[in-house]
């Protein structure tokens, strides 16, 4: 198994929670915070015109941003952030966070305010969940299908 990160409003946290774990190199590869939209464009993949009509913060950015985490860093799964972490030029708190792999992500959205730091700590262990039982699941399927299948 083979793990990316592509995170914006989480600032690398998710990045720096998977590899305070011992034993992370076997299967974390890298990072990008990609904290801009053209960021977001050149080294991920999501499309200019996606985040023209969705918004930067939205579903459709935060999973596509999974997908280009797994092409960027050649990984099967990615886990990303995207979000306004704090009250902002009219926008209210609004985190998604997405996981999975290119051919299957999940996500979902975080709008309680608990202040800043406290939002992308919650949004930080919310995505780091998700995955783990993500993968526990996918790896259920995998295990029962070989049963099956022999």
């Amino acid at each position: 198994m083979t793990v990316s990160t592509a995170e914006s409003c989480t600032g690398g946290r998710i990045a720096a929670a998977i590899t305070a774990r011992s034993g992370a190199s076997k299967y974390f590869q890298g990072g990008l915070v990609a904290y801009q939209d053209e960021v977001k464009v050149r080294m991920l993949g999501v499309p200019a015109e996606m985040i023209r009509e969705y918004g930067v913060v939205s579903r459709e950015v935060a999973e596509q941003m999974v997908k280009g985490a797994c092409e960027l860093f050649h990984t099967e799964y990615a886990l990303a952030s995207t979000g306004y972490a704090e009250e902002w030029e009219g926008h209210e708190v609004e985190i998604w966070v997405a996981w999975g792999c290119v051919d299957d992500v999940h996500s979902l959205c975080l709008r309680e305010d608990f202040g800043r730091v406290k939002n992308v700590d919650i949004a930080t262990q919310c995505v780091l969940d998700e995955f783990q039982k993500y993968v526990m699941q996918r790896q259920n399927l995998h295990h029962i299908s070989e049963v099956y299948m022999a």
